[in-house]
């Protein structure tokens, strides 16, 4: 009797653990750990695109304005798989510069971590840069090319379960505007540091709306005028003021 009750038990624990694997499954695909499964409802996935181009409007990125904003930055680097953001408002958009860290699975559409910017070679050795042996970095860039959170070239390679997630926690802090751009491309996303400096220092950044909306065309419309950095551009004119 103690036998067949030892079976009954056994065959019900073994009948209730697919249940359970299946419905952690579906938890973890639901959840923002979850970016590369691409179910069907997937709730991070229902409802209209909330990234990216929304009109044809060819003025799209011709901003009259633009802003640091520190609540934005920090609600979105709360985002798993998000190591850090900064996020920029215009008068039309938010610019979301992004550094990975792979607390989420499939930020990446292809290719995992083979699809970085970074060499991490050297990092258990106390090594920054992989070339040259050093151990020193200066702290200037958020994104390196060595021993960094992770960077990804070209933005249309980040999953869109990502982007969607990162756009709809954008729009629920800053409902007008009009399109959310994302990025982790490196150059963009040390651009876009560059330009917090300016705001966390107390500077205004009318004086460089220009060059900012050609950083943003550059990287999401195609424009083909390369973007100046933003520290050759102070540069340039501290050295017309100290002519």
């Amino acid at each position: 009797m103690t036998l067949r009750l030892a079976y009954a038990v056994l065959a019900a624990a073994l009948a209730v653990l697919p249940a359970g694997c299946t419905a952690y499954k579906n938890k973890f695909e639901s959840s923002t750990y979850d970016y590369g499964s691409r179910k069907p409802n997937d709730p991070k996935m229902l409802g209209a695109r909330m990234y990216g181009s929304k009109t044809a409007d060819p003025r799209q990125h011709d901003n009259r304005w633009v802003e640091y904003s520190s609540l934005l930055s920090n609600e979105v680097s709360r985002v798993n798989g998000v190591a850090g953001a900064i996020v920029m408002l215009t008068d039309k958009n938010a610019y979301v510069g992004i550094m990975l860290d792979w607390t989420g699975v499939g930020t990446i559409k292809n290719g995992g971590d083979r699809r970085t910017d970074q060499n991490m070679g050297g990092s258990g050795e106390g090594v920054y840069n992989f070339d040259t042996g050093s151990p020193y970095w200066n702290g200037s860039q958020a994104a390196t090319p060595y021993n960094s959170y992770f960077a990804v070239n070209d933005h249309h390679e980040l999953s869109e379960e990502l982007k969607q997630t990162i756009a709809g926690r954008t729009r629920g802090l800053a409902p007008r505007v009009e399109e959310v751009h994302i990025s982790a491309n490196m150059d963009f996303v040390n651009e876009l540091n560059e330009y917090a400096k300016e705001a966390w220092a107390g500077r205004s950044l009318a004086p460089w709306i220009d060059a900012f909306n050609t950083l943003v065309k550059h990287q999401f419309a195609g424009g083909k005028t390369m973007p100046t950095p933003l520290r050759e551009l102070k540069a340039r004119k501290a050295a017309r003021g100290a002519q």
